[in-house]
């Protein structure tokens, strides 16, 4: 198949070439560079499949990984080299103009991946020379002991032809023997590696049991032992290996020798240390990031008896204004800024700073005495934000919002320790900003509510979770039913029946108020049909609606109504909106308008809970509002035999008023016959409330045993 000019299989080809050229120097291979480079392209070809898969495979570059090794680059630049050419050119090549950060990402992961199969192929293969060197060995025992000059040759041609360190010592720990390839790893002539002790060979990273295992080995209580250990050479540069010791007996099963066997590690050991910080420090600032944090926390709370954590959890405020305003760079200069001073006040052992992501940081300290540390670093971290944060030129003032979590060990997770820290961040940033405030279960309980509420509110609709009850509006004169409220419910499968109070606010941030308002507007305008139907003359006349202010600004409020009412046939003067007088405040002409044309067709519209707001009395000629709905504040008090006569003048003069603006006057929570009664004589049109019924089913609303208003 012919590649296309600059197509992707021309591309594969350049990224194969480029490798092939940067490996092929430090191989051992017999093949010549183009040959060698015709192996590495179904190589570089998995690799770039596995760059652009849907699901990352791991297994693709552990693959190429071992294939490295089958191809033999074993020397230690050989890894190195590879893994430095995929991460220049494995994206620019192969990436096809796909998302960079998510391919970077990918392409690390496949480095890592390669580095992981590279080095299982190359243990396996090392442990096959090892199991052919310590045969060769066994057989120059007989060498050693009566110079058999055939087996002499075979040892020594393994000897100083394996890739790997050999060395033969007696049961003194005396070096006698060490090949070129530990001379080369250890970087010096054989003067300094031949006759030195091995327990001289001591390392400040060596495991307790290095030094337990090999003293069973020269007492002849172990065959042989593997373990991970680091050496120094001479020039002070620190050797990693993989070594592999063995006994040596002589024909009568005495031990005689011991056999050391090196893999060098140390350049793997030094890219996974790469990799792994990679892993677990933010690429921006340089702190921990959250893999590393949720490490680090965990530790903290799996801690022994009387441990405590004390965590602190950051995000600033304003920051989406800066990012807006000035851009992502000076957003991005901004944080590392912002990283170096927390940085700076976490600096006692056990503390350790951290970035989740964006401008979230958390800080963290554990010990005994945390309760006291806590408050200090907390106070530490509000004192640096203080000072401005130049960044371009420009001066910036820079605040947090601080949410405090502090406890004992063993008592929460790390992902209930977190969401705490969240919830509490997020009260201090509703307070205002520039503040902490610690955790309180009670409040994080009723956070975690509203979000369970939150999330299960969209599918609550589908699933038809809400109902609607219905409570009569009695005119005062003669006690008859003028109409009904629609009150919308919401049975939750776990919390049992919520009123309106509980996910109304939830509905209005989240923005399903606008279907969830239209589906009771609905619902209650076919239910005041079939009123109509059922009871003719004697029925409900009209329903009341409530309108958030939500729904006043979507534009599709009036073309809505229009439609419901034309679908159920339901006459226009059969319905009446109710808006809070909060919601009309200071509204303008475009807010009032869909409000007037609802009225011009022969909605009424009521002012709901009115005396409670700040608005200017001479505004109520500017609404096209019908009802006033006095507050229950306004009636409470002629629950009682005599009525305060202040509030009985107060509402006497809302009702004048409104009379002569031609509005009607519906009263809320009417509880005894006394407020009644009063209510009657002072003119008031219409009420509602427990005295005359509670909210119920639709179909029992004709059946309730409503009170006479009059008597």
């Amino acid at each position: 198949m012919t590649a296309e000019p600059d197509g992707p299989e021309d591309r594969l080809r350049r990224f194969a070439t480029i490798w092939s050229r940067a490996v092929f120097p430090v191989t051992s291979t017999s093949l010549t560079r183009s040959e060698f480079e015709a192996q590495l392209l179904p190589l570089a070809r998995r690799l770039s499949e596995a760059l652009r898969a849907r699901h990352f495979d791991a297994d693709a570059g552990k693959a190429v990984g071992a294939a490295l090794v089958a191809t033999h680059c074993t020397d230690p630049d050989a890894l190195s080299c590879a893994l430095d050419c995929v991460d220049a050119y494995l994206v620019l090549y192969c990436g096809e103009n796909g998302p960079q950060e998510d391919l970077r990402t990918r392409s690390s992961r496949l480095q890592h991946a390669m580095a992981a199969g590279y080095a299982q192929a190359l243990r396996e293969r090392t442990l096959a020379e090892q199991e052919a060197i310590a045969r060769a060995a066994l057989q120059a025992q007989g060498v050693v002991a009566q110079a058999l000059h055939a087996s002499e040759a075979r040892f020594r041609a393994v000897f100083e032809g394996a890739a790997i360190g050999i060395s033969i010592a007696d049961l003194d720990g005396n070096v006698l023997e060490v090949n070129g390839a530990m001379l080369r790893m250890f970087g010096g002539s054989e003067q300094t590696v031949r006759g030195r002790n091995v327990r001289e060979w001591t390392h400040a990273e060596d495991a307790p049991q290095v030094w337990r295992l090999y003293e069973e080995l020269v007492r002849g209580d172990r065959e042989h032992y593997h373990v991970e250990k680091a050496f120094y050479r001479p020039d002070g540069t620190v050797l990693w290996t993989n070594l592999t010791v063995s006994l040596l007996r002589d024909a009568d099963g005495a031990p005689q020798y011991q056999l050391a066997l090196m893999e060098d590690t140390t350049e793997r050991r030094l890219l996974n240390l790469r990799l792994r910080y990679e892993a677990t420090h933010d690429a921006l600032t340089g702190l921990p990031n959250r893999t590393l944090f949720f490490e680090r926390l965990e530790k903290a709370l799996g801690a022994g008896a009387g441990q405590r954590f004390g965590l602190c959890y950051l995000d600033l405020d304003g920051f989406k204004t800066i990012n807006d305003s000035l851009g992502h760079a000076a957003g991005d200069r901004l944080l590392v800024e912002v990283a170096d001073r927390l940085q700076s006040c976490a600096t006692a052992p056990g503390e350790m700073v951290a970035r989740l992501g964006g401008d979230e940081f958390v800080a963290l300290t554990t010990g005994p005495d945390t309760q006291r540390e806590v408050d200090d670093l907390v106070a530490r971290i509000m004192n640096a934000l203080i000072a401005p944060i130049s960044v371009d030129g420009r001066e910036l003032t820079v605040r947090g919002s601080i949410g405090v979590v502090e406890g004992a060990a063993q008592e929460r997770n790390a992902a209930e320790v977190l969401r705490s820290a969240d919830i509490t961040m997020y009260r201090a940033k509703s307070a205002g900003g520039n503040r902490f405030e610690l955790a309180d279960p009670e409040a994080d309980a009723r956070a975690i509510t509203r979000h369970g509420l939150t999330t299960a509110l969209p599918t609550a609709l589908e699933r038809g979770e809400f109902f609607i009850e219905y409570q009569p509006l009695v005119r005062l004169g003669d006690g008859s039913v003028h109409g009904a409220e629609a009150l919308v419910r919401w049975l939750h499968p776990q919390h049992g029946v919520l009123g309106p109070d509980r996910f109304i606010p939830l509905a209005e941030h989240t923005g399903l108020i606008v279907p969830l308002g239209r589906w009771v507007l609905e619902q209650s305008v076919r239910q005041a049909r079939e009123w109509r139907e059922r009871l003719a003359d004697d029925g409900p006349l009209r329903i009341n609606v409530n309108l958030s202010p939500c729904q006043l600004t979507h534009p599709g409020l009036v073309q809505d109504t229009v439609e419901i009412l034309e679908r159920t046939g339901v006459a226009p003067d059969a319905l009446c909106l109710e808006v809070t007088e909060s919601a009309l405040i200071g509204a303008d002409d475009d807010l009032l308008k869909p409000l007037r044309r609802l009225a011009e067709m022969g909605v009424d519209i009521a002012l709901d809970d009115f005396g409670t707001g700040y608005s200017n009395l001479a505004n109520l000629r500017r609404l096209p509002v019908s009802i006033l709905k006095l507050d229950r504040s306004f009636t409470q008090s002629m629950q009682q035999f005599p009525a305060d006569p202040v509030d009985l003048k107060i509402v006497e003069g809302i009702v004048s008023l409104a009379h002569s603006l031609d509005l009607a006057v519906t009263v809320e929570g009417v509880e005894t016959g006394a407020q009644a009664e009063q209510l009657r004589i002072l003119g008031c049109d219409t009420a509602q409330g427990w005295y005359y019924a509670r909210p119920g089913p639709p179909e029992r609303l004709h059946e309730l045993a409503l009170v006479d208003a009059t008597g």
